[in-house]
């Protein structure tokens, strides 16, 4: 039995997953969607917010076809008695599809009080960057720019960082990158943002199982620690 699931109990809530099997490069099957679902659970997290990829070129999903695959696994979830609030939203992709989307009046799939999953490009910042998030915020969203921490275009210069900061932006760092699972560079990064005070929720970013079992070595680490004490609003969720 995992020793320390307390700590994954005062986050409460994991916001950044890939568990709707066949929809992007998370789970294939149900079945290991619901071996997932119950490693974190066992890890303490009673809310699980499931966000497949929503990227034009290469996962171009529909709202339509996420909420059909989530309701799927949903009736999974309470056929099998697990013990867990299963929800959903999604890690939208900001290029200029995004761009254009949000223009629309098409519903986007947010979380909580407004919150809103995005992404960008690991390489180089997006012309769009800027832009989308002023548009998501007059939209009266809140985005969420998840796993920073893996964009090099930050790494190399940090002032980047505190100048999107000033967009009215949350920051979700990833939790495997406390860890190195990514690399000593991630790594060095997400305890930077850590000890800038940028870290407003954690996330597991979990595609398959291999993930769920890395999250059981964060208690070692001291960055994790060092996050928890920060506000996060995991548990408000």
């Amino acid at each position: 039995m995992f020793k320390n699931k307390n700590y994954f109990a005062q986050l409460k809530t994991d916001i950044h997953s890939h568990l709707l099997p066949g929809l992007d490069d998370g789970v294939n099957t149900a079945e290991e969607s619901l071996t997932v679902i119950k490693k974190l659970r066992s890890l303490g997290y009673s809310k699980i917010i499931t966000s497949p990829h929503y990227r034009a070129d290469l996962f171009p999903n529909t709202r339509a076809g996420i909420i059909e695959q989530y309701e799927n696994i949903k009736n999974l979830i309470i056929e099998n008695d697990i013990d867990v609030t299963f929800e959903v939203a999604a890690e939208y992709f900001i290029d200029e599809h995004f761009e254009e989307l949000i223009k629309t009046p098409e519903e986007l799939l947010t979380f909580g009080d407004g919150y809103i999953l995005v992404e960008t490009s690991f390489i180089n910042e997006p012309i769009q960057l800027k832009n989308v998030l002023f548009q998501l915020n007059a939209r009266g969203l809140k985005p969420i720019l998840v796993h920073p921490e893996r964009y090099q275009f930050f790494a190399i210069d940090k002032n980047k960082v505190h100048e999107i900061n000033q967009m009215n932006v949350l920051w979700q760092i990833n939790l495997m990158s406390i860890t190195g699972y990514y690399g000593k560079v991630v790594q060095k990064m997400a305890e930077w943002m850590i000890e800038q005070g940028m870290v407003n929720f954690l996330g597991s970013d979990c595609h398959h199982l291999k993930h769920a079992e890395e999250l059981q070595t964060l208690p070692q680490h001291k960055a994790f620690k060092k996050a928890l004490k920060h506000n996060l609003l995991n548990s408000t969720l």
